[in-house]
């Protein structure tokens, strides 16, 4: 019965980090930003007479939102659906690379 053979040792050069893993991040980071912005122009800017026009006016902070229900079920100044789907997904793949990119950092520098 033969032996097996230990694992080849490491001849390559060490990793060069997370640097793909931080760009994800900050990329969704700044699709988060935007995002945000958008919403915060729309509800504050867009709308900003919203309140003086309606009598049922529902706010929103995270995504900011203004918006006015009509009696009639009518609801005006909403953000997309986009948007929201847009701003919370890109806030939590900022949130999952930026830590996966830590803890790979770590890792790398342990070695």
């Amino acid at each position: 019965m033969t032996q097996p053979t230990p694992p080849a040792a490491r001849t390559g050069a060490p990793p060069d980090g997370p640097k793909p893993l931080w760009g994800i991040a900050t990329a969704s980071f700044v699709v988060f930003l935007a995002a945000w912005a958008l919403s915060w122009i729309k509800a504050y800017a867009v709308n900003d007479d919203l309140p003086n026009a309606c009598g049922d006016v529902r706010r929103q902070v995270f995504p900011p939102e203004v918006t006015c229900l009509s009696g009639s079920g009518a609801v005006t100044g909403a953000n997309a659906g986009w948007i929201e789907v847009v701003f919370f997904a890109s806030f939590a793949v900022a949130v999952l690379f930026g830590t996966l990119a830590l803890a790979v950092a770590m890792a790398v520098r342990r070695k």
